[in-house]
């Protein structure tokens, strides 16, 4: 992916929270055809020996599960806030505008796993989400049911074994002008850019420290 040292983040912690807070991720692969994808939400979690687990579920006997099956070689993208800047908020406005993002791209094999690991999977996102105090809390369930969702759901699990990141929130210009750039972006109605202005802000706060 493109990458420039100013634009990545080096901080294990900061990119782990990240993936966790954009988690619903597209896992990618190679198809007989063409690529494919698919849109899942994931669980991070870092093991005891700094390994990088991401876990879901997925639909059996779909495109994507074929391929994943046949190369379990798989890209996964975390997408963040993103928004225009205008080289108008720059100093010297007769530069190039841009595009400041923040991504994540994780690479490894997708294992599937058994029933027994299915469950576990579909069991940890729906009390994620839905909660079990509510009357579509998973324990409300019936097992008929369950057992009819685990013929067409395949659990997985991708162990990361390269992580990159782009968080690109214009650290290459000056503060004066990152200033600028998060005040313009504060007065748009856009919630990528609020997000956007958010994330610089913070970084700008961290310097000072």
């Amino acid at each position: 992916m493109y990458s420039l040292p100013h634009f990545t983040e080096k901080d294990p912690a900061k990119i782990i929270a990240f993936m966790k807070e954009n988690s619903f991720a597209i896992i990618t692969g190679v198809g007989e055809q063409y690529p494919v994808a698919t849109h899942v939400p994931l669980e991070v979690a870092v093991e005891k020996d700094g390994k990088i687990i991401l876990s879901g579920h997925l639909m059996k006997n779909t495109d994507h599960h074929k391929a994943f099956v046949s190369n379990s070689e798989v890209l996964v993208i975390f997408n963040g806030p993103h928004c225009y800047v205008s080289a108008s908020w720059y100093n010297n406005p007769q530069s190039a505008s841009t595009w400041n993002y923040m991504t994540v791209h994780a690479k490894g094999k997708i294992t599937f796993t058994d029933d027994k690991g299915t469950y576990k999977a579909i069991k940890a996102v729906t009390d994620k989400y839905e909660g079990i105090a509510t009357a579509a809390a998973f324990n409300t369930m019936s097992k008929e049911y369950i057992d009819k969702m685990l013929q067409a759901i395949k659990g997985f699990t991708i162990e990361v074994e390269r992580l990159d990141n782009i968080f690109k929130l214009s650290q290459n210009k000056s503060q004066v002008e990152q200033i600028n750039i998060i005040e313009q972006l504060k007065k748009t109605a856009d919630s990528n850019c609020i997000n956007v202005a958010h994330e610089m802000q913070k970084r700008i706060n961290t310097n000072k420290v």
